[in-house]
């Protein structure tokens, strides 16, 4: 679970501090762009601002055994949350994009670590 913790701080801090600095990279990434400064706030906001605490929250469990099980619980919400809505969003627009493929590929290993390592932590408790 430390392991699943720490690579799950370092991958949603980084890459939500990077969100966070520089909102515009997520335009030649994901196509993603803002046409007025309250829509770069929100992507400062969501991409930046929630990916950043998710984060910080597995890094604080790192040192808080007790949060442990929060923490990859939330993880394999917010992760299982992504893959449902990017599955749907896909469906609908009927476009599957190598952006979107590889985010669902990571959406569904990431959530079905989560789970197995829950249940895991269930069985031994």
């Amino acid at each position: 679970m430390r392991i699943f913790l720490l690579i799950s701080a370092l991958a949603w801090a980084g890459y939500g501090l990077y969100c966070l600095i520089d909102p515009t990279m997520l335009a030649e990434l994901a196509g993603v762009t803002s046409t007025t400064p309250t829509g770069t706030i929100e992507l400062r906001a969501m991409y930046g601002g929630v990916q950043t605490a998710l984060g910080l929250f597995a890094a604080a469990a790192l040192f808080r055994p007790a949060w442990q099980r929060s923490a990859v619980l939330a993880l394999a919400f917010v992760t299982g949350g992504l893959f449902a809505a990017r599955l749907i969003g896909a469906l609908l627009a009927g476009d599957f994009s190598s952006y979107t493929i590889g985010g669902l590929g990571f959406e569904l290993v990431y959530t079905a670590i989560a789970i197995a390592l829950l249940r895991k932590s269930a069985a031994t408790a």
